[in-house]
């Protein structure tokens, strides 16, 4: 996979404020407030910053997190994990594998098959519906 590099003032103008910070500042959006958190859309969601396809909707769960939870993604190759030590807690960080957008984190407490939780920030993704 060809890696996509922009600087940060790109970023800034190609996203909005609060996917900018989620994205490129690693930041995170309320609980309870993302607008794939309750859909039920048969689809993928691809990275809101490079369009890549990071999960299928057949692997959405609803952990009552918050957050789109996945327990897989689309394929190992779509995403980096990061050791993050942030906020006085020891979490894996999951970043888009194709330009580096933060996505959310991945928990070991996710239902069968895998376990995982990837509990992902929906200004992160983009649904694309499947016909």
């Amino acid at each position: 996979m060809e890696k996509l590099e922009k600087t940060l003032e790109e970023w800034k103008a190609m996203l909005d404020p609060e996917q900018y910070n989620v994205c490129r500042l690693k930041g995170t959006e309320r609980p309870f407030s993302g607008k794939y958190n309750d859909t039920r859309t048969d689809g993928v969601y691809h990275c809101i910053c490079c369009n890549e396809p990071l999960f299928d909707s057949a692997t959405k769960f609803d952990s009552g997190c918050g957050w789109p939870s996945f327990y897989a993604p689309i394929a190992d190759s779509a995403m980096i994990e990061i050791r993050d030590v942030s906020h006085g807690m020891i979490r894996t960080e999951v970043v888009c594998a194709r330009c580096d957008a933060h996505l959310g984190h991945v928990f070991p407490d996710g239902p069968p098959p895998t376990g995982l939780r990837y509990c992902i920030n929906s200004v992160c993704l983009d649904l694309v519906p499947r016909d």
